[in-house]
């Protein structure tokens, strides 16, 4: 009978355990030995309860603790892509929402998860992760999460790992057709999208053997609107027009601020005004902080030995309205062919393609020294600025187009070959290729507005302000336009891997398994670019014709106290007519511009382990013992391109050898209670933009006295992680377990950023041109710990009368404390001591709860998700106090209705997002929690509403 993703009827555990891998490497590999009677029960589920009950099972059967989504679990959950679909799993927090999906996945907090595909390891382009969102939910028939590692496993990736099974034809009986088709309404963007699958496979009894084909194609398309609005960096401002130091001899003229200080006036890091024989360079105080500026009362600056009072405030007010489309085709195709009862061979391709637009709508505007600063309101006892108003103040509306275009292959050849019925030798050949391409292009349109007033927080973070008029927003004839900003990008990648792997087993005595393998990997990378931007044009914008404008409406929906429309270039018109736009400028065209080589890499990997699987009786019960060791010897050859010196070629090498133990231990105290114990190391290798030492720069745009810009470290080591877990689980029901984890990640040499300040001459910088930067570089200064404990419960119960009977609850609570030294650096990048932080993206807190319903033709599922606020990133070491931003606690409530017409087809209706939770984020100063007073920004998330429709014969 062949599969069918609509109704199960009559799934044991066996069936949704088929061709599930025990270990990464070997799909055959077999499950531990059960001593266990429960265990071999035949459970019979369907529908709903078939995906949660088989994900239940795959970690009961493994040695290693694995979660789980089983094909009808992603198929039918209201998800886009795996990232989506993961968010439910134990110990999974998904965060960066914006676009109507899930963008980034952690893993306990870790965010750099290994991800491979049947086993395989892959990645995109020039990058050493694979974009995970990029995977159709349609093409998979189970992700497992492994938290713990053993030896046979690729030692990459601190958060564990995420493997993703597509698809092959000897999962089905015969022959198999299935498909969906779904139309999806972005309640915020106002439109309809679609999203479309289609399987085929089927499989023939031959005079060569059993041959089987599938081919599985997936194709969905998304337009979007993401609008946010918010208060800039709270930076320091002069209380009265007094600054110590200051004398007519260095006032105007010298300076390039060149005017003299006003009550009110914004303080620059540096200033020539303050320059003195103790303090030469005029330095005031020292952004990029993780504590910030006092915020109390009457707090005072030490300027030239004198204590000089300050109020923080905001240096502007900015909203952003993108529209954005994106498309996804996808593709996996294999052919399986059995020559006999003991041997399998499987060629596969795999194709993830990424089509992406977005045109951004930036209304931005100053509210600090350009203009002429006006009264202001502090909030009690403090000397942060709620609400002001500043005179004459600069403006700019910037309208930003950028393209994103990716296209990943994966070919694979797999043999697998038994030796007789107590091992098998599994051999794998994989080459995949991987290309990204960027672009973009910005134009700038200012102006001098007359007043601006601004509340910095109107009410739940949210700011409002607007202008004396804001009508002028939406004239053309009053927008300059200013700077133009083009550029490009393109990265590739490519491997050749090559695994053999093989194991032998025992039934009887202390050893049950040997199992060994080897693995290489030859990885090849390049990253190309090109950028070019010009100074202002010096024409209105109704100069360029009404199709070069754009003029948004609606914005933010009503739910902040803000503008609702301004005009700008039309980002459209700007990548239509993009040489055009580039001849106004006297700029190179496309006729005449090129990508410049940035680097190539070559990494070589060779790998090889062998562990053992042992079992003894303690107490009449089962102990299984699982030990190993991998050796990993990595080489790299780098050549770095240098593009302010005309593509001066530097070679870099390195090499690493690294043992890496494992072990587990799994005991059965009684039929249905279960302890593990797992130790385990894994590395995080740096990523190659990382090990890049030259220079990216951009000029001083905000007119702070210098540019900022980013370059690598070429030494930069793998980070290690020493791995414990400790799991308690019981099986008190057939269909319902709960389980406790505790875990401990040691983690050695964390890269985090360190900045300097450089003087780098001869730039070609044109906007904002300068010579000094703020040089921010990945350092392995920082090692961390991070721990926790996670519950998690399925419950089935079987006890229920009449229409409760098909009631079932899914849910997980996760536990997290992270701890990193994070060093801190003068301005010539000395470190002059270190402060503690959080891990980025880790939430101390997070739950998700679904509340499932399986009887007749009626299938449903709501499902909650929500996180604890968490440290989310810092921002660039510029200018803001403090740099760390932090997010508000996020949620989700979804929901999922089936209803199988017959047993062939059913129909699905999908909501997402539909408490339409919003994203917003805040600075925090010390141990100050009042996210209201230091918010930051707000980003509204859509919610989404799909209707659609699924067969299979």
């Amino acid at each position: 009978m062949a599969f069918k993703p609509i109704v199960m009827c009559s799934v044991s555990i066996f069936s949704l355990m088929a061709g599930t891998a025990a270990y990464a490497q070997v799909d055959a590999a077999p499950a531990a030995q059960q001593g266990d009677a429960a265990s071999n029960e035949d459970i019979v589920v369907t529908g709903v309860r078939a995906s949660i009950v088989g994900a239940l099972n795959v970690r009961k059967e493994s040695i290693q603790i694995v979660d789980s989504i089983v094909a009808e679990d992603v198929g039918k959950l209201p998800d886009n892509n795996v990232v989506e679909a993961l968010q439910r799993v134990t110990g999974v927090q998904v965060t960066d929402r914006g676009g109507g999906e899930a963008a980034t996945v952690t893993i306990r907090g870790l965010a750099d998860p290994l991800t491979t595909l049947n086993g395989r390891n892959v990645f995109t382009a020039a990058g050493q992760s694979f974009a995970l969102q990029d995977v159709s939910a349609n093409l998979v028939r189970q992700v497992d999460v492994y938290k713990t590692r053993s030896a046979d496993q690729i030692e990459t990736g601190l958060a564990g790992q995420i493997d993703v099974k597509t698809r092959r034809p000897f999962d089905f009986d015969g022959f198999a057709i299935s498909g969906l088709a779904r139309g999806i309404y972005n309640e915020q963007a106002d439109t309809y999208n679609p999203n479309v699958a289609l399987l085929v496979s089927d499989r023939w009894e031959t005079g060569i053997g059993d041959i089987g084909v599938l081919v599985n194609g997936s194709w969905s398309r998304t337009k979007y609107r993401n609008m946010s609005t918010t208060a800039g960096a709270m930076v320091p401002f002069l209380t009265d027009g007094n600054l110590p130091g200051v004398t007519t001899s260095n006032m105007p003229g010298a300076c390039p601020q060149g005017a003299p200080w006003v009550p009110y006036e914004r303080l620059q890091p540096t200033d020539c005004r303050v320059v003195s024989p103790t303090n030469p360079n005029g330095n005031i105080w020292t952004p990029g902080t993780n504590s910030g500026l006092p915020t109390g009362a009457g707090s005072t600056l030490d300027i030239n030995g004198q204590e000089t009072p300050y109020v923080l405030s905001r240096d502007a007010v900015f909203s952003s309205d993108l529209y954005g489309k994106r498309e996804r085709p996808s593709v996996n195709a294999a052919v399986q062919w059995a020559p006999n009862s003991s041997s399998v061979y499987t060629a596969e391709v795999f194709y993830s393609g990424f089509r992406g637009n977005t045109f951004n709508s930036l209304q931005f505007s100053f509210v600090d020294w350009w203009g002429n600063p006006g009264a202001v309101e502090l909030y009690d006892g403090t000397n942060i600025v709620k609400a002001r108003t500043v005179d004459d103040v600069y403006g700019f509306n910037s309208g930003d187009y950028a393209t994103n275009k990716t296209d990943s292959f994966v070919y694979a050849l797999n043999g697998q070959w038994d030796l007789g019925d107590r091992g098998k030798i599994i051999g794998d050949v994989a080459y995949q290729t991987s290309t990204n391409k960027t672009s973009f292009i910005a134009m700038r349109t200012d102006r001098v507005a007359q007043q601006i007033t601004a509340d910095f927080n109107a009410g739940g973070g949210v700011p409002s302000y607007h202008f004396d008029d804001d009508s002028l927003l939406t004239d053309p004839s009053v927008w300059n336009v200013a700077q133009l900003y083009d550029n490009a990008d393109k990265n590739k990648g490519s491997a050749v891997t090559l695994t053999l792997d093989g194991y032998y087993t025992w039934d009887e005595g202390f050893l049950r398994r040997v199992k060994a393998g080897v693995r290489y990997d030859d990885r090849k990378a390049s990253s190309f670019t090109r950028t070019q931007d010009a100074n202002n044009l010096g024409a209105p914008l109704s100069s360029l014709g009404e199709d070069a404008q754009f003029t948004n409406s609606g914005f933010f929906d009503g739910r902040a106290d803000v503008p609702t429309s301004w005009t700008l270039a039309n980002g459209y018109w700007l990548h239509s007519n993009a040489d055009y736009v580039r001849g106004l400028y006297g700029l190179p065209t496309s006729g005449q511009l090129s990508l410049d080589r940035v680097f190539d890499i070559d990494e070589t990997t060779m790998s090889a382990y062998v562990m053992a699987d042992g079992e003894v009786s303690i107490l009449g019960r089962p102990l299984q013992l699982e030990g190993g060791v991998r050796f990993v010897a990595v080489s790299t050859k780098s050549n770095f391109f240098n593009r302010l010196a005309d593509g001066e070629l530097t070679r870099a090498g390195n090499s690493a050898e690294k043992f890496l133990p494992s072990f587990t231990a799994r005991y059965e105290i009684t039929p249905r209670l279960r302890l593990r114990f797992n130790y385990g190391e894994t590395l995080r290798r740096p990523n190659f933009t990382d090990i890049n030492p030259n220079y990216s720069l951009t000029g001083d745009l905000t007119n702070v006295g210098y540019g900022s810009g980013t370059a690598g470290t070429a030494n930069l080591k793998p980070t290690h992680s020493k791995n414990y877990d400790l799991a308690l689980e019981w099986y008190f029901e057939r269909n319902s377990a709960i389980y406790v984890t505790g875990f401990r990640r040691e983690i050695n040499g964390l890269v985090v950023p360190l900045t300097v300040m450089e003087h780098i001459p001869d730039n070609d910088i044109v906007a904002g041109a300068t010579d000094n930067f703020a040089i921010t570089r990945p350092v392995n200064a920082s090692d961390g710990v991070l721990k926790g404990v996670e519950v998690g419960l399925t419950y089935y119960p079987n006890y229920l009368p009449g229409i409760l009977d098909g009631l079932g609850f899914q849910g997980s609570l996760t536990v997290l404390d992270s701890n990193q030294t994070i060093p801190e650096t003068d301005s010539a990048g000395n470190i002059t001591g270190e402060t503690q932080s959080q891990f980025f993206n880790v939430s101390k807190l997070s739950y998700n709860t679904t509340l499932a319903y399986d009887k007749g033709p009626f299938n449903a599922r709501l499902s909650y998700i929500w996180r604890k606020g968490f440290l989310h990133n810092n921002e660039a070491r510029l200018f803001a106090n403090p740099i760390g931003i932090w997010y508000k606690p996020e949620s989700s409530l979804d929901l999922q209705l089936t209803w199988n017409v017959t047993d062939n087809i059913g129909v699905t209706f999908d909501a997402v997002n539909l408490l339409k939770s919003k994203q917003q984020s805040y600075y925090k100063y010390g141990n100050a929690g009042d996210s209201e007073k230091y918010n930051l920004g707000t980003l509204l998330l859509a919610r989404t509403f799909a209707l659609g429709a699924r067969f299979s014969f």
